[in-house]
């Protein structure tokens, strides 16, 4: 099963329907199957900081949420998760397009995205990097019960050899 129904099958088998994402290319083969899926409600969001905020909103009235960003938005959105998402205990799994990776392109993307699994550890935030699709739904299972059972937000940082993403 290739990577993006993978994801989406897990969102569905935790029953995690809303999904705050902020677009972006290399995650829209995930977005765009949760559109055309009436189980979802897909919440495009202007900044990740907004995205956490839809989604621990969509936690406090009984509504399972996942967010979509590149980790360089996840700059944004660091005072979000920690000011609210931490405190507040929400089992929020982060998927992020890991930027500054091998083929990246820009420059500016390169700092954030080899320090946000850094700046996820100084967090104390659970992290995992994937690369392929070997054994993704067990992993992506793991992880889910992993953020509901201590109801702590999760980060799954996707590398373009993953997705894709700016190799070509």
């Amino acid at each position: 099963m290739p990577w993006a129904e993978t994801i989406v099958d897990t969102l569905k088998k935790w029953d995690t329907s809303l999904i705050a994402y902020v677009p972006d290319i290399s995650i829209d083969r995930v977005t765009s199957i949760i559109n055309e899926d009436p189980f979802f409600h897909l919440v495009s969001c202007t900044r990740e900081e907004e995205a956490i905020g839809v989604a621990v909103g969509s936690y406090a009235v009984g509504r399972n949420a996942a967010v979509f960003m590149q980790s360089s938005g996840f700059g944004n959105s660091v005072n979000a998760v920690a000011s609210l998402c931490l405190p507040a205990r929400t089992p929020i799994p982060i998927f992020m397009n890991l930027r500054g990776q091998v083929g990246e392109f820009n420059i500016s993307q390169v700092a954030m995205g080899r320090n946000t699994t850094r700046i996820l550890d100084l967090f104390g935030i659970a992290n995992y990097t994937i690369e392929s699709e070997d054994r993704l739904d067990t992993l992506l299972d793991g992880v889910m019960k992993l953020c509901h059972a201590h109801r702590n937000p999760v980060a799954i940082c996707m590398t373009p050899m993953l997705h894709g993403g700016k190799i070509a």
